[in-house]
């Protein structure tokens, strides 16, 4: 996943991107970038790092301009080498650039055609790139010195019906606007808001409502699937249905573990969801173990603290915080590469032994993905001197990748692919598991006051919405990620035989 921002204010909006970008963090700790427009003239700054390292202050001071576009990028090819940072930008028409968070599955198709057919270059790897041509030709095809909103939305149309897969964008026509819009299933979160000042209305679009709350604007809403939002230089708010069949089908795992608690996602809160995870968590451990033994449940810091609270006290059982999280570190999960995330577990959490010395412990994480984190914490509270060490999750079990936006493209690499729930209890080392059931999952987040009928679940059920992923769409995935492998294991290799040499 990666977090995007547009903003058109009243006056310099790049200290606005950069605390938004701060706000999500979380959703990508590669590169980030930010790119505002100045009478005409655009002014960009990205890097790979974290928000506080790629933006100093001679970086913001050169930022000037009261519109602009930021983006936080998290690899989901899994390697942050890759110098694609975003946004993007193409000089015809008008300067273009765009920041996106999610995935193209027809990727290969389109810079086909962009090259064959709309005669234009593409100069990374990245699907962002392609869609930001694809975007640029649909639009210049209007044939226009000063684009409309009218050709602004014909282009998305044209986009939708090009490219597949799951997409959130936002994109700024130099001296024009910004235009933010998703894809026809809005599989990808996306909202907008605006706040009032003396010099009048100023409007943000953003992957999450949080970044909205802290920078203080008001949420109008959720774009739809297939919407477009158009926000003109001088303020003028437009929208338009851009898609012929939408269909809302959300990613789910946006609640279970991608999302900020605080966040508002197509109308329901992600911390009220995780409160009924949890709940619905405790209901299936005491229909399978009434008589179970546990003393105290431990969350593992920090998105399952929600769902281990509410489990606790439909259990009746003490909550207890105990591990203690270097702050300090990155999520291990959209860290790349196996090794850093192996590293990284014990330097990011510590175990307080007095909450842990001779109790039956279970610990609750959001999802099991590889299992190499929480066999780590299993093996930390053993430790710590547990007598058992039971584990549930507040997600099903993992067993297919994600296409749409999120670094898990390989099966091999999900521990739950192809093994029952008793083969990854043993793997990971707990005394016994429990996966929440995918309905109780659904009716978790789709169950509150705002009723989605329809998530997309893939990772936990195989079932791609977008209707074009099969068995050998898979593979080549598989495959590609393992040739990147080898040709980085084999230039580091390289770098150590020249350093021993």
């Amino acid at each position: 996943m990666c977090g995007i921002v547009g903003i058109v204010g009243k006056s310099n909006v790049n200290q606005a991107l950069y605390d938004a970008l701060t706000v999500l963090q979380h959703r990508g700790q590669d590169a980030a970038g930010i790119v505002t427009s100045h009478d005409g003239r655009l002014f960009l700054r990205k890097d790979n790092g974290l928000v506080r390292d790629v933006f100093q202050q001679r970086h913001m001071q050169r930022l000037v301009g009261h519109m602009g576009i930021g983006h936080v990028r998290y690899p989901t090819a899994g390697s942050s080498t890759s110098a694609e940072a975003q946004p993007f930008y193409v000089n015809s028409p008008y300067g273009i650039t765009l920041a996106h968070n999610g995935n193209l599955t027809n990727v290969e198709q389109l810079a086909k055609e962009i090259y064959e057919s709309d005669l234009r270059h593409v100069n990374t790897n990245s699907d962002s790139e392609v869609l930001l041509n694809v975007f640029a030709h649909e639009l210049a095809q209007r044939g226009k010195l000063q684009p409309t909103e009218e050709d602004v939305f014909a282009a998305v149309t044209d986009v939708h019906n090009r490219c597949v897969g799951g997409y959130a964008v936002v994109a700024m026509v130099t001296g024009y606007g910004i235009v933010g819009f998703r894809d026809p299933h809005g599989i990808r979160p996306i909202v907008f808001g605006q706040r009032h000042t003396d010099e009048g209305v100023e409007y943000m679009i953003a992957s999450e409502s949080v970044s909205l709350d802290v920078l203080g604007f008001t949420l109008i809403r959720d774009l739809a699937p297939g919407e477009a939002v158009y926000i003109t230089e001088d303020g003028k708010l437009h929208t338009r249905q851009c898609a012929t069949n939408p269909s809302l089908t959300p990613c789910i795992f946006e609640h279970v573990y991608l999302a900020r608690p605080d966040s508002i996602i197509d109308g329901v809160s992600v911390y009220k969801a995780r409160l009924r995870m949890g709940e619905k968590l405790a209901e299936k451990i005491l229909r399978e173990r009434p008589e179970h033994d546990i003393d105290v449940v431990i969350p593992i810091p920090d998105t399952s603290r929600t769902a281990a609270l509410e489990l606790a006290n439909h259990l009746g059982v003490k909550f207890r915080e105990g591990f203690v999280k270097n702050r300090y570190i990155g999520r291990t999960f959209i860290m790349p590469g196996q090794a850093a995330r192996k590293k990284s577990v014990r330097q990011k959490l510590n175990a307080i032994e007095l909450e842990f010395r001779g109790k039956n412990v279970m610990l609750v994480d959001d999802s099991i993905v590889r299992g190499t984190t929480c066999k780590q914490i299993i093996q930390m509270a053993r430790e710590a001197g547990a007598k058992n060490v039971y584990f549930c999750s507040a997600a099903p079990a993992v067993r297919f990748p994600n296409v749409y936006g999120i670094d898990m493209p390989s099966a091999h690499e999900l521990i739950a692919h192809n093994r029952s729930t008793q083969d990854v209890a043993d793997l990971i080392g707990a005394d016994w598991l429990i996966y929440q059931d995918l309905p109780d999952l659904i009716e978790a987040v789709g169950g509150g006051k705002i009723k989605i009928d329809k998530f997309d679940c893939a990772v936990f059920d195989g079932q791609y919405v977008t209707g074009d992923v099969d068995e050998a769409y898979l593979n080549k995935i598989e495959q590609a990620r393992n040739d990147a492998s080898k040709v980085k294991t084999q230039a580091v290799s390289a770098i150590i035989d020249l350093y021993n040499n």
